[in-house]
């Protein structure tokens, strides 16, 4: 299983530490997401940086209309049917959304690490309080499906 993560605040006035994890998770600036591998490290790469970025479970639907709408190869071409099976060398969409899905987007070469994507239609909730407080910060489960899809 893989976590999908976005970020939601800038760092104006943030530690050192902070702007430095979430640079290592390639998450450069606000609306941008990414799909890391559910691990210990990364794990606590997110409870460094929760009071910046949103995360929860990855669904393979929401991956899939990800990698439609806003995947990018590594040469800066939208990702197509047609340059999946070119840059990834994959048989077919599921079998790499699937593995997306699993793995997160940093083992599959030939495609970019981040997805740019717009604010959420209906606004952020509170970008200062946590998800289970009424706010829009930190773990959030399977809710981070519905964000997704609102943002794309």
């Amino acid at each position: 299983m893989a976590w999908m993560v976005v970020r939601v605040r800038g760092t104006i006035h943030s530690r050192h530490d902070v702007v430095e994890t979430l640079r290592y998770l390639h998450l450069t600036r606000a609306n941008h997401a990414t799909i890391v591998p559910e691990a210990r490290a990364v794990g606590g790469m997110l409870t460094r940086v929760q009071g910046y970025v949103t995360w929860g479970e990855a669904d393979p639907e929401t991956v899939g209309l990800l990698l439609r709408e806003r995947g990018e190869t590594v040469l800066g071409t939208r990702l197509t049917d047609q340059t999946i099976g070119e840059v990834l060398r994959a048989k077919d969409f599921p079998e790499v959304t699937r593995m997306i899905a699993e793995q997160g987007v940093t083992k599959v070469n030939g495609l970019k690490p981040l997805f740019r994507l717009k604010a959420p239609k209906g606004g952020w909730r509170s970008t200062k309080r946590a998800y289970s407080l009424g706010g829009a910060l930190g773990y959030r489960g399977r809710a981070i499906n519905d964000l997704i899809r609102r943002m794309v």
